[in-house]
């Protein structure tokens, strides 16, 4: 998980962890400041209310708890939410009956686009946040087959076939006009050459190949090397990642002020910095979660991104999540997001 506060970095005792943790899960369940009183109420043990002033005064110095000024009560900070979801939190599992429904609802689908709209309508409805699922990374897949169609000017559509039967189309501008005859040559030429390769070794060839050999090459391969080249640099740009639910986040107070959700909106439209807490989230094992300000982007520090890599034929090809406030329910999403990656990876899997 991201930025990783163990507990044993500072020291809290027994007693202060379960009332940090009474304290965080009232919080997330109410969404208000939480007091002695109630805290006295709910953690089960029988101690005086200013026994309990003490400890939470220890867990405020520690900066895991902060007191609002508006409130005697206390919520808690970012550090705080961190050492509950490392070591305190209790996890709760979707019951089987939940599960065969989510397989249910992502099986008997042929288009891999549609089962990542699927998959991130159901994120957002099951949590009633925001789901996100990037779209397969063209690099982990395998080339079956290329195309390339002429259209008006200098322009080339470039159908691509993956080995999960895939077509994803692109429209490329060439330097020169090219005859349909030309295009089909390149196409075969390509195809004879990269065929049954992964995409990102196929890249890597061309490159080689292209600073190499191109005075020795003939016309035809530069051309299709270079129209080759151009389609996988482009390839993802439009559909990094699928996003529902966006709406979903203004039922939080937190989440709710104007300016604050134009600046969130405009994070999601604008992609890049999500994109990039996608792909860390990807390098890296099991589920990841970034609280508030780890995530290093200040339109993201009310909130908390829940991920997980969804695997086709044993490589990770992308990733999925719940974008939400920091108060969110993380006993409920984390094995939300968990599961449905692994249900991901299962439908997306060539039959």
């Amino acid at each position: 998980m991201a930025e990783n506060t163990e507990l044993n970095s500072v020291p809290v005792s027994e007693r202060a962890q379960h009332f940090l943790k009474v304290l965080i899960e009232r919080y997330i369940r109410d969404g208000e400041p939480v007091g002695s009183r109630t805290l006295a109420r709910d953690s089960g043990m029988d101690l005086s209310p200013a026994t309990i002033r003490n400890v939470m005064s220890d867990l405020e110095e520690m900066g895991l708890v902060v007191s609002p000024h508006t409130s005697a009560g206390r919520i808690p900070t970012d550090s705080g939410y961190r050492v509950f979801v490392d070591s305190l939190v209790t996890l709760k599992p979707l019951k089987s009956q939940e599960v065969n429904r989510l397989r249910k609802q992502l099986q008997g689908e042929e288009d891999g686009k549609f089962l990542i709209e699927s998959a991130s309508r159901l994120l957002s409805g099951l949590t009633h946040m925001a789901g996100v699922v990037m779209v397969p990374r063209y690099d982990r897949v395998i080339l079956r087959q290329i195309e390339f169609l002429p259209l008006s000017g200098n322009r080339v559509l470039t159908i691509l076939v993956t080995s999960e039967g895939e077509v994803h189309n692109r429209v490329i501008q060439t330097r020169s006009t090219y005859t349909p005859a030309q295009l089909q040559r390149s196409a075969n030429l390509l195809n004879q050459s990269y065929g049954g390769e992964e995409l990102e070794q196929m890249h890597e060839k061309l490159l080689n190949e292209m600073d190499e050999e191109r005075n020795r090459m003939n016309r035809i391969m530069v051309r299709a090397l270079e129209m080759a080249e151009q389609v996988i640099d482009n390839s993802g740009e439009d559909d990094d990642y699928i996003m529902a639910g966006q709406t979903n986040l203004m039922d939080f107070n937190e989440l709710a002020q104007m300016d604050r959700l134009r600046q969130l909106f405009d994070s999601f439209t604008q992609k890049h910095e999500l994109l990039h807490l996608l792909d860390e989230s990807m390098r890296a094992d099991g589920v990841q979660i970034y609280i508030g300000e780890e995530s290093g982007y200040e339109r993201l520090d009310h909130c908390s991104l829940v991920t997980a890599p969804y695997e086709i034929n044993d490589q990770v090809a992308g990733v999925l999540g719940v974008v939400g406030p920091t108060r969110m329910a993380y006993d409920r999403v984390i094995p939300i997001v968990d599961i449905t990656a692994k249900l991901l990876g299962a439908a997306l899997k060539p039959r």
